[in-house]
């Protein structure tokens, strides 16, 4: 893997460059950082005269309380950091110099760690490389700054600017530059940031990449985004549905095949989309296999507040060319640009597994040579269920609850994601359901208390 040095220059990492730089820069901490399975990152702190030893042994640790790791019976796995995964953070992140690596999981054996959700990520990528492919992704991370009271956080936005505004209302400009400066010493190129459309909203977008240096990406824009905010004396959420009444936040991610000669294997000149057989039945595959996939892609509670008509969010299982009311979009761009837009995911997921199912589903249809159905290039909101109906349009799950039900059903998901992480995801997030669905609301206690 190539990893940026500062802003313009390109330099592999391993084991001997990556000591000379720490010790030329006089690194003083690095962090070695992994994820859980609800995409929490984690990481252990060794001062600089430790690194040496962690690159060629891996460093020991308690996995007994990392959610989806391990019991306490079997509690012991050992985190080895990947050279190539090396940056410097920047100042603006860190007090003092600070390295960042990220790691592989590994039982006490040697054996690669089955609950390690970068694993799982690295399996399909290989098996996707294995077909002559290369799978790029390119997510949308939209994001809300609320403002501060002391150190409690609130939901008051910080502003009340709209969709792209040029405005004196756009209080968030100097933050999302920020942002952006940040991201760039640690090489991921932002290309836009802007205002979104709801009160306080927030979106920064880099440039596509392979699945996994994406799914870093995700991780590392999430962490310097709340470090920037609170700098500022913000709050960055990344909760799906954060404010009644106004849009949600979602990840809208941008997916492509590649050959490995750098051809777009979506792109067909010949055809009267310009998609080619494999996009097709890529296409085709995420409209099967999605109910199953919102356990994974939407894993809150709060993710399907979000799903809900009038929002912008999809909420109907359909395609289209550039219909943003449609579960899958197909922007204008052709040629090495053609990809195909799916529009459910939010920034609560976990992004190594989010790309692992999305890619599964996809890989799935091109296998079995799914047919894709005619888009809809209609406003399905506008549309009555006998028209929907007509369509062949179904919805996605409507709650935590219902996705999790049929994700429990799904071979797919489960081949997928290995039967610990599989098992795990579902106990965590069945146990979060219930928590909810125990709770009496306001809402209820406004609506139902007085009258009945």
């Amino acid at each position: 893997m190539r990893e940026l040095l500062g802003k313009d220059t390109v330099k592999s990492w391993d084991k001997e460059s990556v000591i000379t730089m720490v010790r030329d820069t006089k690194v003083l901490f690095v962090r070695l950082q992994f994820i859980d399975i609800l995409g929490v990152p984690k990481n252990i702190v060794i001062p600089v005269c430790g690194l040496e030893s962690a690159l060629d042994e891996g460093v020991p640790f308690d996995a007994s309380s990392i959610a989806g790791y391990a019991t306490i019976e079997e509690s012991d796995k050992l985190a080895k950091p990947d050279p190539a995964s090396f940056v410097i953070l920047p100042e603006s992140v860190e007090q003092r110099k600070t390295a960042k690596l990220n790691c592989d999981i590994f039982e006490p054996n040697g054996k690669r760690f089955e609950g390690d959700v970068k694993y799982i990520l690295e399996k399909m990528v290989e098996k996707t490389a294995k077909l002559g492919y290369i799978y790029n992704t390119g997510p949308e991370c939209e994001f809300f700054l609320f403002k501060k009271n002391g150190e409690d956080s609130t939901v008051t936005p910080n502003d009340t600017a709209g969709y792209f505004d040029l405005s004196h209302r756009d209080l968030a400009e100097g933050v999302r530059a920020d942002i952006s400066l940040a991201l760039e010493e640690v090489g991921i190129q932002p290309y836009t940031a802007h205002h979104e459309c709801a009160d306080g909203q927030q979106e920064i977008n880099f440039h596509y990449a392979d699945a996994i240096t994406t799914a870093d990406r995700v991780i590392t824009l999430k962490y310097i985004t709340k470090v920037i905010a609170t700098k500022h004396n913000l709050h960055a959420s990344f909760m799906p549905k954060p404010l009644y009444g106004q849009c949600g936040s979602g990840m809208h991610t941008h997916q492509s095949l590649f050959t490995i000669d750098g051809t777009n294997a979506f792109h067909d000149p010949n055809d009267k989309n310009e998609l080619s057989p494999v996009a097709y039945h890529f296409i085709a595959g995420l409209l099967k296999y999605i109910k199953e996939l919102s356990g994974v892609l939407n894993p809150t509670v709060n993710s399907y507040k979000r799903l809900v008509p009038g929002y912008e969010a999809p909420t109907y299982i359909s395609w289209a060319n550039q219909n943003r009311s449609a579960l899958i979009r197909i922007p204008s761009k052709r040629g090495k640009g053609t990809r195909c837009e799916l529009r459910n995911p939010d920034v609560s997921c976990n992004p190594y597994l989010a790309f692992s199912v999305m890619l599964a589903a996809g890989l799935k249809g091109i296998e079995d040579k799914l047919e894709a159905p005619a888009p809809v290039e209609k406003n399905i909101y506008a549309l009555s269920e006998e028209e929907r109906q007509k369509y062949g349009i179904e919805q996605l799950p409507e709650s935590l609850g219902h996705a999790l039900a049929v994700m429990s059903k799904s071979q797919l998901v489960r081949e997928t994601l290995g039967d610990h992480i599989f098992e795990n995801l579902l106990h965590v997030k069945r146990k979060e359901w219930d928590a909810y669905r125990l709770q009496v609301t306001e809402w209820e206690l406004k609506n139902y208390l007085p009258v009945l």
